[in-house]
Order: C-alpha cells, then structure tokens, then sequence
C-alpha cells in the first residue's frame, strides 16, 4: 500500500458536518514568512515575505484544509507579479472549496536610488503589502499599500526663525485599491512627491547640501503632505479608492504629528 491508499484510509475531521450552524467569515493561516520573487517594473526582485490567507467556512462544515494554504504556496510563490497574485487567489478558492477568500502579502522592497549631485547609488527598502480578495458577489479586489521615508520641513519654523527651520523623518503611508496594475515605483513617487526631499540610503557632502536646501525651499506641514499624496491619487484612474495617512516624527516634540485622508468610497471597497 502506497502513501497516497494509505491517507485516503485515514479519517478527514475536517470536511464533518458540524452542529452549531454559524459560518465562518475567515479561517486560516497567518505569519508564515515565505521566499518570493516579486516581478515589478519590468524586473524580478527575491525578497522574503510575510503571509496571510483565509477563506470564509459555510456553517455545514467543522472546518479547512490549512495544509492545503503552504501546497498552494509551493506550487504558485515563484515570481508574482499582480495578475499571477489574483490566479493565486482564485486558485486558493478553488483547492479549499471556498467562495470568499483574501490572501495579503507583506515583503520588503527595495530601490536603488541615485544621489542627486554626485549620483552613487545605494538601495532604500520600502515596505509593501498586496491584498487580494473575492466577496460573496465573487468579485476580485486588488490593494496595494506602501510605507515610504521621506523628509519634511516645516513651513512655520522657516517664517518665523533667523536662520534655519527644524525637520523630521516622516512616514508616508499609501493604501491603493486598484483597477489596473500600478508598478512599486510609481506608488513610491506619489509617496517622495508629496513630501519636502526624498531620503537616499548613501550621499556625499554635494548631495547633502542639496537636500538640505531641497527641503529648505520645499517646505510642508503633515496637512500639506497628505493633501498632495491624495491629489496625486484621485487624479490616477487607474485607483479605485485610497486613503493616505503621513506621519511625522517631530524633531521638537517628544510626540508625531498625523494626517490622514481616505477616499469617501474606501471604507465600503476595502
């Protein structure tokens, strides 16, 4: 007897009717770091991601298949890009016999960015998240989310000191739902776009200088910051609904300013 006769002798608990009657809106597995390869901007990128993946229980059953989640991570978690990242989650659907169902996916991006005067390059990380999901409808739905650094520098400091102003680091987070694909980096430059100066992993001393007037001459409150990111979103039809939240580190305070803006359709599409 072979291993495959073997195991269809042993009892399946989970696909047991079950008493209590109450669906389960998500079950699944959830922390599981896996190594992918992310295809964006015409290019691939092995980084290490972080998974989530539900479907939702009819009532009838006791419960899932969760070892089925890691097969499906097997057979599919070779390069993603994010219609290979939709087939997944069909295809997760499908092997659990489920209508409903999300598969999230967190990973480390990185871009390699050049110096603005001298031109060295050195990689920043970015962190990313896809979330892809089917309702009850069957419909599919697509976000892409991204945390960004940026510099800002604060216009009020500037008008009202001698000399100098104070800045921060700030955290420019985007949570795109998408109609189309839209590459890493073009959610990236909305994210640097809305801020005073990017940051760069390496710079010279000619580099520094120019953020540091680069900020000086571009500078944003946390208000000015996430009111741009959202322009820049709302004027992009290939977003749905979207919500921007920009957090500054203060460099003054012992707290963060934040400011959030959210698409009026957002909470009722994602």
């Amino acid at each position: 007897m072979n291993t495959r006769e073997r195991t269809s002798l042993l009892p399946d608990i989970q696909s047991h009717p079950d008493a209590r009657r109450l669906a389960i809106d998500a079950v699944g597995i959830k922390g599981l770091r896996y190594p992918v390869t992310i295809r964006s901007g015409g290019a691939d990128q092995s980084t290490v991601a972080t998974f989530s993946m539900t479907v939702g229980l009819e009532a009838t059953l006791k419960g899932t298949h969760m070892s089925r989640f890691v097969e499906l991570l097997e057979d599919r978690a070779r390069s993603i890009d994010q219609q290979r990242f939709r087939a997944m989650v069909i295809d997760m659907l499908e092997r659990l016999g489920a209508a409903t169902g999300t598969v999230e996916m967190r990973f480390p991006y990185f871009v390699s960015k050049q110096a603005p005067v001298s031109g060295v390059a050195s990689l920043i990380d970015v962190d990313v998240c896809w979330r892809g999901s089917v309702d009850a409808a069957g419909v599919y739905a697509f976000n892409m989310q991204l945390t960004a650094a940026a510099t800002s520098l604060c216009p009020c400091s500037k008008e009202i000191s001698a000399y100098g102003a104070h800045n921060q680091r700030s955290h420019i987070m985007i949570d795109a739902r998408l109609a189309a694909p839209v590459e890493i980096g073009e959610l990236l430059a909305i994210a640097e776009g809305s801020a005073s100066c990017e940051v760069y992993g390496l710079l010279k001393r000619a580099d520094e200088k120019y953020v540091t007037e680069r900020a000086y001459d571009n500078p944003k409150f946390v208000e000015d910051a996430v009111r741009d990111a959202a322009l820049a979103l709302q004027s992009d039809r290939r977003v749905l609904a979207f919500a921007v939240e920009v957090e500054n580190f203060e460099s003054i305070h012992n707290h963060s300013a934040v400011a959030r803006i959210a698409s009026a359709n957002f909470a009722t599409q994602s």
